[in-house]
């Protein structure tokens, strides 16, 4: 670790050691209990398990910023080539919400990181994907001394955190009835939702990736979800983060099988639904396995009092039917002055690589060619089983 930029008050760090960020997870943790928009995503447990299963040796580059020892702000980065020299934000295509931590209650937190970052970003532009609404990052990119561009990313949904009765009466009165008797139909089969407490979590991630590639299998699963550094990184993760509250784990079972599974990770204000596996023969049966996890989900929300139920990111039409919200991440591209000319390049070409991605996308649709936004499909499986 070396000093990277000292006011006064405050003294910034740049952390590239491994082992050192392993070390952070107390004072990364009271540190993110202290910055009320952050979400999982930002936990110690999600960002250094990640690091374990995909980081590179010699990429990674943490800024923390100390207030009289104190852990006030902090940057989550690693350096990749793309080609350009580029500082980006732990927790790659798998995580649906990026951000940097900044004490609330400390004025002081965001200008000092936004030094700190500026200083290590020298030769480098910085570029934080997946920013909320709200999130820590907008005060950081508010404070920024150099360059900077901000551009549109991912579209999420998000539903009221009310509970599934409340819900039903957004849609219209036949799709409501319809979706009424698909409950009946689960509540009738006898399946029923079980907590996995956090000792039981790894194993218990294990058996849903299992269902989850039983469910996709010859359907065009997403390839990483079957890779065995997401498995070490989702186990690792979530029995951490069920331990902390920070992550719901719940098995459906018929009897003593289980019949599927799904991970919810929870912050301050929002309940998420990140990923599920499901037997094929649920399927099978036509139950409508979508609306059985956000039952599940809306009813936590509710009795938890999180006002928000994000259905993370993607607009499918399993999810629109709910009639959500929509609402757009953002993508803050950050540089010192003297390389706005490289910033103009790196945001060419993430504009360049959208527009050939989505001729890509409507070819193989055998459609003709408009503008969509981006879709992630950690979720989008629940489409299925949603006839009868």
């Amino acid at each position: 670790m070396t000093t990277a930029v000292r006011t006064q008050n405050t003294a910034a760090t740049l952390c590239r050691d491994p082992e050192e960020f392993g070390e952070l997870a107390v004072q990364w943790d009271e540190l993110r209990r202290r910055s009320h928009r952050s979400t999982a995503f930002q936990s110690h447990a999600w960002l250094y398990s990640w690091w374990l299963s995909y980081g590179r040796p010699g990429k990674l580059r943490v800024v923390l910023v100390r207030k009289d020892g104190e852990l006030i702000a902090a940057a989550p980065m690693m350096l990749t080539y793309r080609p350009l020299p580029t500082l980006t934000a732990l927790g790659g295509g798998i995580t649906d919400f990026c951000d940097v931590l900044l004490d609330d209650e400390c004025p002081e937190a965001a200008p000092a990181l936004a030094r700190a970052l500026h200083q290590a970003a020298r030769g480098t532009v910085v570029d934080l994907r997946e920013v909320r609404p709200g999130a820590a990052a907008e005060r950081l990119y508010d404070a920024w001394p150099g360059s900077r561009q901000k551009l549109r990313d991912s579209v999420c949904l998000e539903l009221p955190g009310v509970p599934m009765e409340t819900l039903l009466e957004r849609l219209p009165v036949a799709s409501a009835k319809r979706t009424r008797r698909k409950l009946r139909k689960i509540d009738k089969m006898g399946i029923e939702a079980r907590s996995v407490p956090s000792s039981e979590a790894a194993a218990a991630v294990r058996t849903m990736l299992g269902l989850h590639e039983l469910q996709w299998e010859g359907r065009g699963v997403t390839p990483e979800h079957l890779l065995p550094r997401f498995r070490a990184h989702l186990q690792r993760s979530v029995q951490k983060l069920a331990g902390s509250g920070d992550a719901l784990l719940t098995e459906y079972r018929l009897g003593e099988e289980t019949v599927a599974s799904d991970i919810t990770f929870i912050s301050a204000d929002m309940v998420c639904g990140y990923l599920y596996g499901a037997h094929p023969r649920l399927r099978d049966a036509k139950l409508d396995i979508a609306t059985m996890l956000l039952r599940h989900d809306s009813a936590y929300a509710d009795s938890s009092g999180r006002r928000t139920l994000s259905l993370l990111r993607g607009t499918e039409s399993y999810k629109l039917r709910w009639q959500p919200m929509p609402v757009a991440n953002q993508r803050f591209v950050l540089s010192r002055r003297e390389l706005a000319p490289a910033l103009g390049l790196h945001t060419a070409q993430i504009a360049g690589r959208a527009f050939a991605a989505e001729i890509v996308r409507q070819r193989a649709a055998g459609g003709g060619w408009m503008w969509r936004t981006r879709t992630d499909d950690s979720r989008r499986e629940e489409t299925e089983g949603t006839a009868g």
